[in-house]
């Protein structure tokens, strides 16, 4: 007679052999569980990082773009208040003379400007009018008062090296450009800002490019570089000797090159600035433009 086998020995029982299976196919079960669980939330950390990256990168942008117009904004309005009032002296070197004028000049806005020239006395009287889309220049040697077209905003002012445009600021770089910030860091011991302005499509001007530098803290214009519409560099403007006048901080003297006679300059001089006179639109008119008192 035949004993019984030892407990635990020999074949297991086909009960036995469906519980190691289930326990088999349970461990394994669990293990892809945990395997897509880990995966659910290694994606689930790698889409917030990318989110956040996103958020960051367009935040930055965005923030790079106010503050360019923000800059660009305070630059066009440097010398003027709601209405201002200056003098100033421009000097004018050329190859083949030299000369200095004294203007009056006075503001109401961005649209409204006049200057009047007080000295040397051949020009006495001479003055530029602005009256919102008007432009008018009064001769008082011929006493004509002459219409300004658009054409002519880029001719050069009384044998300087300024433009009409550049006069009584047509165009604003805050209006007629789209700028971006494209260095920030520092430059010859400053931090600066370095904005690049690009014309926009439809806008009235004649700079392809202009690249403006600003010192970080003051927003100050340091220098600005204008080029053509074949990317040539056309000229050079400098602004130095920053200073209070009328109670505002203000490069007091703008030096302008000519990209192709750097030995020539116009250099403008403010001798004051008054700010908040109460101006009202009135004042610039024609018949202000001739007026003699204010030569005085």
């Amino acid at each position: 007679m035949k004993g019984r086998r030892a407990e635990g020995g020999g074949r297991s029982s086909p009960l036995t052999r469906r519980r190691g299976d289930t326990h088999r196919r349970t461990v394994v079960c669990s293990g892809q569980a945990e395997t897509r669980w880990e995966w659910k939330i290694i994606t689930q950390r790698v889409s917030i990082f990318i989110a956040f990256f996103l958020v960051c990168f367009f935040s930055s942008s965005i923030s790079s773009a106010a503050t360019a117009k923000e800059i660009l904004e305070k630059v066009d309005d440097l010398w003027r208040g709601e209405s201002s009032f200056a003098e100033m002296t421009m000097d004018v070197v050329t190859e083949n003379y030299e000369r200095s004028m004294k203007l009056k000049a006075w503001s109401l806005g961005k649209e409204h400007s006049l200057f009047v020239i007080t000295y040397p006395p051949k020009d006495r009287g001479v003055a530029t009018l602005k009256a919102e889309e008007n432009i008018w220049n009064y001769l008082p040697r011929v006493n004509r008062v002459i219409r300004v077209p658009t054409s002519m905003m880029m001719a050069n002012w009384m044998g300087s090296h300024f433009t009409n445009d550049d006069l009584v600021k047509e165009s604003r770089m805050s209006e007629d450009y789209d700028a971006e910030v494209t260095f920030e860091g520092e430059k010859d011991g400053t931090n600066v800002y370095e904005i690049t302005l690009v014309p926009k499509p439809e806008a009235p001007v004649v700079w392809g490019r202009i690249e403006i530098t600003v010192v970080q803290e003051t927003l100050m214009p340091v220098k600005s570089l204008y080029y053509d519409e074949d990317g040539g560099l056309s000229r050079t403007m400098i602004f130095d000797k920053v200073k209070m006048l009328g109670e505002r901080l203000v490069p007091t003297v703008m030096i302008l090159i000519p990209e192709d006679k750097p030995e020539e300059k116009t250099v403008i001089t403010y001798d004051s600035l008054e700010l908040g006179l109460g101006l009202t639109p009135d004042f610039f008119s024609r018949a202000t433009l001739t007026r003699k008192d204010l030569v005085r």
